[in-house]
């Protein structure tokens, strides 16, 4: 008997440390990291998360440090994100699509509708613009691989304007506000704040925003080795996010207020801003990636990405649960 029980956990032991063997990890201890890194833009569900610090008591109960990096828009966010310079972020839908046909090990969240009210293409008066045809011929500018990317691409769609019949011009918004108001430029993608504070530039107009023409969805987006070796710490923090927006739909006194605090951006501005915003968050159902997909399928036949890909392939399930699309948790 001696003899057994020896063998017994001689056995146990070489299960435990082979390499096919699956290690026994108490479920009251997962794995924790020691600091989490988010990319944040001025405006969103991080900004209210990160003004609120209901994220940092929550995870320094755990021995996690939270830091907070700023971005101007989502493509260097997601540059950060593959340096391994941050952990976690909140983009547009495009940064994520130009991520992954180039590569970038990421996973996608959670996601926020974005229906289309935040996101318009704005012209010069004088440039002699009256209709999206009319864009032909014109320079526009955009954030290249950001949501105003796929707005202008969408827009011209629908009118039938070949994307090789404009000359989109890339540059960052303060870069790209500057020249729409000194002429360098004749059109401009943008969201918002960038958009309602544009709204009131001399000599520029809303041609269209993208509501009916490029309804689509923002994204919290992750490091997938952080993910997957993290996946409490993901989820803590979809939470947090999750109730900091709900409350700022109730609060938009108080959001524009911070908005404008962060930004810089008078408050009118930021209550317009706020007012075109979907405070819904949810893990990603077969709709959002569908949707996403389309995107995705557009730009590569575009020749806009490098290669076709799978949103699929690049989405984070986390374990046990989802968020539906008002926000109440569900069990499955």
């Amino acid at each position: 008997m001696r003899t057994r029980f020896i063998l017994s956990i001689a056995a146990l032991t070489a299960l435990a440390l082979s390499p096919g063997g699956a290690r026994v990890t108490s479920a009251a201890s997962p794995e924790l990291p020691k600091e989490l890194h988010i990319g944040y833009q001025k405006i969103g569900a991080l900004l209210i998360l990160k003004k609120q610090g209901l994220l940092e008591k929550r995870l320094a109960a755990q021995g996690i440090t939270v830091s907070w990096v700023e971005f101007q828009s989502g493509p260097p966010l997601i540059e950060a994100l593959n340096a391994g310079a941050i952990d976690f972020g909140y983009t547009g839908d495009t940064p994520p699509i130009f991520a992954q046909a180039s590569g970038v090990n990421f996973v996608y969240v959670a996601s926020i509708p974005n229906p289309g009210k935040s996101n318009a293409i704005l012209v010069r008066t004088d440039s002699g613009i009256k209709t999206i045809e009319d864009l032909r011929g014109k320079k526009i500018a955009l954030v290249k691989g950001s949501s105003a990317h796929n707005v202008l691409v969408q827009t011209l769609k629908k009118a039938n304007v070949p994307w090789s019949d404009i000359t989109p011009v890339y540059l960052q918004p303060a870069d790209a506000g500057a020249a729409i108001q000194s002429g360098a430029v004749d059109a401009w993608s943008i969201w918002d704040p960038f958009y309602a504070v544009a709204e009131h530039y001399p000599n520029v107009r809303v041609l269209t925003d993208a509501e009916g023409i490029a309804p689509s969805n923002s994204f919290f987006v992750a490091s997938r080795d952080y993910a997957t070796r993290y996946p409490a710490t993901i989820q803590a923090v979809v939470d947090e996010a999750q109730r900091a927006w709900r409350w700022s739909e109730s609060h938009q006194d108080q959001l524009a207020q911070t908005l404008a605090d962060a930004s810089g951006v008078d408050l009118a501005d930021e209550r317009v801003v706020a007012a075109r915003g979907n405070y819904q968050v949810s893990y990603l159902g077969p709709g959002v990636i569908r949707r996403q997909q389309s995107i995705a399928d557009t730009f590569s036949k575009l020749g806009l990405i490098p290669k076709p890909i799978q949103i699929g392939d690049a989405v984070w399930t986390p374990s046990g649960r989802t968020l539906t699309a008002t926000g109440a948790e569900a069990q499955h």
